[in-house]
């Protein structure tokens, strides 16, 4: 239906659509608002006219109206009638001036390190566990609860992380946290109300955790890497440094496990020192040429926080995490999470829980383990056969390998990729700032490609390597 009313000096052409002749009515009338056709202080005509203009019935334009007044359009007075309400014209925004700029290649491939193939994410397992673990649960788990996690994964993951990582671990010492990231901004919260000034960290590691632990107060100095992993003797000579975070079991992203008397030379120190070792036990669970190696924190649970995540496992997006607190910062860290965040989604932790206990975690790791393991050996035999002189190191676990480059090509050949259509990190992104320049090469993260995507990203990397 289309219409027109005039009526004191306005001109409006009126198409009532959408669902129904009211809110097309109302909806014309709001654009004649916007548009200043019906300026502010405008009178209306009354219901029974414009319904007898419109050919429309009384109560369609009484009841828009209302509606409209009530939104604040429109105001009604008795004995004033129906007018434009007086409001500020909306400014119109400026023309967008769209700017010419150079073509961007498009991403195809992802072969950045730090994430799974999340299309393998077990839905119908996890669907299983979730009704499961929703139909036990008691009412008093959908309240505030433990600023600690729930009880029922707090109990499985004790178990688990003791038979599969040789942690030390009871219920009592575990907080459920939302990711790594979570777990270490705690962490460092905790450290600064210690009076801890430096926490190292190694020589290669990501960016972003260093900064949030500078945004913590801490200052982070660094700890050298070489093929043996951090070296951790020389933690006793960085005076005032009172923590350390590592990556012993696969350092990131050299990918070098950390040799074991240096496992034990962090040990020494944080006990005579009543330092902490701060454990990121990333992908801990991917080991493929022999059982995975043990948990730095069984070697002194006082003296190390075990911090783990179902990120890599399962997926970044359920926001998992956990850490293993010695017995005296369980309180602190609790304090500290509970001012922020009381708690993780208990619906997530209690399907998580399920899913541990039912076995169906182990039978996911041991799938996928499988699958990164073929991976692996598909981008060892293609480098082989395709760009022999590259070396590959790092490979005995994790989700990432390390590709050396001739001097000075790194830069360019992640300039290539990009121009492909490949996302590539090079090593020198992850140096700490105080590093000296290294060598050159690729971190390729070789889990986060769909399965079929893999062979087309795998073909994408060698045509771009020296």
């Amino acid at each position: 239906m289309t219409d027109s009313w005039a009526t004191f000096g306005a001109d409006l052409h009126l198409e009532p659509v959408g669902t129904g002749l009211r809110s097309g009515l109302m909806e014309a009338l709001r654009e004649a608002v916007r548009s200043g056709r019906l300026a502010p202080g405008t009178r209306l005509p009354s219901s029974r006219a414009l319904a007898a203009d419109l050919g429309i019935a009384r109560n369609t334009v009484a009841d828009a109206y209302a509606e409209l007044v009530a939104e604040g359009w429109l105001t009604a007075r008795q004995g004033s009638g129906t007018r434009v309400a007086q409001r500020s014209a909306p400014r119109r925004a400026d023309p967008v001036v769209v700017r010419s700029r150079p073509a961007r290649p498009r991403t195809g491939h992802n072969l950045k390190p730090g994430s799974p193939d999340v299309s393998s994410f077990p839905r119908t397992a996890w669907l299983r566990a979730a009704r499961k673990a929703l139909t036990a649960a008691p009412d008093e788990a959908f309240g505030y609860g433990d600023a600690r996690g729930r009880p029922e994964l707090r109990t499985v993951l004790a178990e688990y992380l003791s038979r599969s990582r040789g942690v030390h671990a009871d219920p009592e010492r575990i907080v459920v946290c939302s990711g790594f990231v979570h777990g270490l901004t705690l962490l460092g919260k905790v450290l600064r109300q210690r009076r801890v000034r430096d926490l190292a960290v190694e020589s290669y590691g990501l960016d972003l955790h260093r900064d949030l632990l500078t945004g913590t107060g801490l200052r982070t100095p660094r700890l050298a890497v070489d093929h043996l992993g951090a070296r951790t003797g020389e933690l006793a000579a960085m005076r005032g440094t009172g923590a350390v975070l590592l990556t012993p079991a696969h350092q990131f992203p050299t990918g070098v496990p950390l040799h074991p008397d240096r496992r034990a030379a962090a040990v020494d120190w944080a006990r005579a020192t009543g330092g902490l070792i701060l454990e990121d036990d990333y992908d801990g669970e991917f080991r493929y040429d022999r059982q995975p190696v043990g948990a730095l924190q069984g070697l002194d649970p006082e003296h190390v926080v075990h911090l783990g995540t179902a990120s890599k496992s399962l997926a970044p997006g359920l926001r998992l995490g956990w850490m293993v607190l010695p017995r005296s910062l369980v309180a602190e860290v609790v304090a500290v999470k509970g001012a922020a965040d009381w708690m993780t989604g208990t619906v997530e932790q209690l399907t998580l829980a399920e899913f541990i206990a039912s076995g169906a975690y182990d039978r996911h790791v041991r799938f996928m383990r499988l699958r990164y393991r073929r991976r692996r050996d598909q981008l060892v035999a293609a480098l082989a056969e395709r760009a022999p002189g590259i070396e590959v190191s790092g490979i005995a676990a994790g989700l990432h390998a390390v590709l050396e480059l001739p001097p000075g090509t790194e830069r360019p050949v992640i300039q290539a990729a990009a121009f492909q259509g490949l996302a590539l990190d090079g090593l020198a992104r992850y140096r700490h700032p105080d590093a000296p320049a290294g060598r050159d090469a690729l971190v390729i993260g070789y889990g986060s490609p769909s399965e079929s995507a893999w062979t087309g990203a795998l073909d994408a990397l060698c045509r771009v390597l020296p």
